[in-house]
């Protein structure tokens, strides 16, 4: 029992490091930017409607759409977009068209989590290094050169891995929700009556006399919420009840008793507007505040670029991207993996963002359409979940979703009118990747249909080789091939060639899943051919790692006996010439050409030993 307790306390220390980190930050910008905007006037009325506006946002799209309903939509203990659109997709799989909606707007979703994951870091610790213009207005030209410094440094370690610093960001982010906790409760204890804005009262009485002042500052109130999507995607890594155990004992509480503060500060001095987070800090408390919310952003920023990492890592193997190089960090957590391109891509994007909005505020208006039409979209698929897959009455799946559907729906619309203030920003990262996305997931198709056409019956084959066949050399050869019962390239190449057939010969095709994990009793099928040949099938899930030797000793004792002195695996190295005629339009053709030029070698994904590949190259038209 008392082993229980302390690895649920364990877990859930690191799910207050990795999941709350976002949402637990946005302290520092969400209250400024609605009050900043100028749309609300100073009045006691409109702070305690705001805070309630603040409390029932939270309460409704966090503590009850995320905590209580979607973390129920679990793929096999996964969470995320990807998670939630392979449930949503293989329970609508008998309506071909409609799966086919649903994937294009699930991967869309996913596309602009890339732009979130530029603006959050962004923002974060923009929004952090700025309380040093509160210390002194002759700090401000060193905040963008100084929030980049740190930026650089936090991506420049991402190739040394997490292991080593994640066991300092559950306790530095728990002392951050502490310390924000009591700023708040500082400046409560002036004005109590400020409490009763908990009241949704408050909320309705604000709304309904304001109704398009509230339509319009939706889109900074959205701010107050960005991370929530974080509950969802780290439910794999912590589980359910650590999640839900961290937000209701402390996050919830200390984002409450923070925004509370900030309202009692403004309601004595409406001066405090400038930037009503680090005002509420003594004097002597500065210094150190921009300190910890320097640690605390680069810890959310942490968690989010750790995310991109996995999401890209689930899309490759979903199909929808090139393989990219994967370097895994940490000998004992397979998760903790590091991704080159996508570490530097982002980073040079962020600091696009930094340049070109030069502040926190500025960047608020690029900041939520992505989150909100991912948050959007998340309801969606929850409810083909709820309705085809867990079978519930139809009625039920219209309340429990159109409800949150509404309240998505008009922080969606209220963002889209920051769409020329730098809405586009995100979108265009989103729309550029969605592009690039799609263009590989019809150029594979294009190429495998070019391949199947030209592609020989391999039973057939055999049988004709074997028939009057070369000579036999010691060992194995695994030929890689896309599709299971055709001749691979690589084997008409060897034998053109080298005029000579291995001793056995099997003929391997790695078939990923939209499942996240597939176990080790699923992940390999046999089929004799004959004349010590095989067809293997290796089966992987989106978060599996692709290991083809050591799915391959998994054949002991059932016949096929490898040994890895003896092995040779042979690839084909298909270069792409695109040209005119029916398949896509030219330009995708030559980007699509480009990625597969430029996609990491298949030996490296697939885990093969560099000293037993032999590739052999052929041109293919499409």
């Amino acid at each position: 029992m008392s082993a229980s307790k302390s690895s649920l306390a364990a877990l859930t220390l690191g799910a207050i490091g990795v999941v709350y980190g976002d949402i637990g930050t946005s302290v520092l910008y969400a209250l400024k930017e609605v009050f900043g905007s100028g749309h609300v006037p100073f009045t006691r009325e409109n702070i305690f409607g705001i805070l309630s506006i603040f409390f029932w946002t939270l309460t409704v799209i966090v503590s009850i759409k995320y905590v209580v309903l979607v973390l129920r939509a679990d793929n096999h203990g996964e969470g995320g977009l990807v998670a939630m659109l392979a449930l949503a997709s293989q329970a609508v799989k008998d309506n071909p068209r409609l799966r086919k909606v649903l994937l294009l707007v699930g991967i869309f979703g996913t596309c602009l989590f890339y732009g979130d994951g530029v603006i959050t870091p962004a923002i974060s610790v923009l929004s952090a290094v700025e309380g040093l213009e509160v210390i002194s207005p002759a700090f401000k030209k060193y905040v963008i050169p100084l929030t980049l410094i740190i930026l650089f440094c936090l991506f420049w370690v991402q190739k040394r891995g997490t292991a080593g610093i994640g066991k300092f960001f559950g306790p530095i982010t728990v002392v951050w929700f502490v310390v924000i906790a009591m700023l708040g409760v500082s400046h409560i204890v002036h004005n109590p009556a400020i409490l009763w804005a908990i009241s949704p009262t408050y909320a309705i009485g604000f709304m309904w006399n304001n109704p398009g002042t509230t339509f319009i500052i939706l889109g900074a109130v959205v701010l107050c919420v960005t991370g929530g999507e974080a509950l969802y995607a780290d439910m794999g890594h912590f589980g359910k009840k650590p999640i839900r155990v961290a937000w209701f004992s402390l996050v919830m509480p200390c984002l409450t008793l923070n925004y509370f503060g900030q309202g009692a500060l403004l309601l004595d001095n409406p001066e405090a507007v400038k930037n009503p987070f680090y005002m509420m800090a003594p004097d002597w408390a500065l210094i150190p505040l921009v300190g910890l919310a320097t640690m605390a952003t680069v810890i959310a920023s942490q968690a989010l670029i750790s995310g991109a990492f996995s999401v890209t890592k689930q899309v490759i193997q979903l199909g929808y991207l090139p393989r990219l190089q994967i370097l895994h960090t940490s000998v004992k957590d397979t998760g903790q993996i590091y991704l080159p391109f996508v570490n530097w891509g982002l980073f040079v994007t962020i600091v696009l963002a930094v340049v070109m909005f030069k502040s926190s505020s500025n960047l608020a208006a690029a900041y939520g359409i992505a989150v909100c039409t991912d948050m959007l979209i998340t309801t969606v698929l929850t409810f083909f979940v709820i309705r085809y897959r867990w079978k519930y009455p139809l009625a039920l799946c219209i309340g429990a979703t159109g409800f949150f559907f509404v309240v998505d729906l008009a922080f969606w619309a209220s963002n889209m009118l920051k769409l020329f203030d730098g809405g586009w920003f995100p979108l265009l990262i989103g729309g550029a990747i969605f592009t690039l996305m799609l263009t590989w997931k019809d150029g594979r198709r294009l190429l495998n249909e070019k391949l199947r056409a030209d592609a020989l019956d391999l039973p057939s084959f055999l049988e004709a080789v074997f028939v009057s066949p070369p000579a036999r050399v010691e060992g194995a050869a695994v030929f890689l091939t896309a599709d299971v019962g055709s001749v691979p390239n690589a084997m008409l190449h060897n034998l053109k060639h080298n005029k000579v057939l291995h001793e056995k010969n099997l003929f391997v095709t790695v078939r990923n899943h939209e499942t996240p994990w597939i176990g080790l009793d699923k992940r390999l099928e046999i089929d004799s051919l004959g004349h010590d040949c095989w067809q293997v099938v290796i089966h992987y899930g989106f978060k599996n790692d692709p290991d083809v030797p050591k799915a391959l000793q998994q054949l002991k004792g059932r016949g096929c006996e490898l040994s890895p002195m003896t092995t040779s695996y042979f690839l084909s190295r298909d270069t792409v010439v695109p040209v005119l005629g029916e398949g896509m339009a030219p330009w995708r053709e030559k980007l699509f050409a480009q990625m597969h030029h430029n996609a990491s070698a298949a030996a490296d994904f697939l885990n093969l030993p560099s000293n037993s590949v032999v590739e052999l190259g052929s041109k293919i038209e499409i």
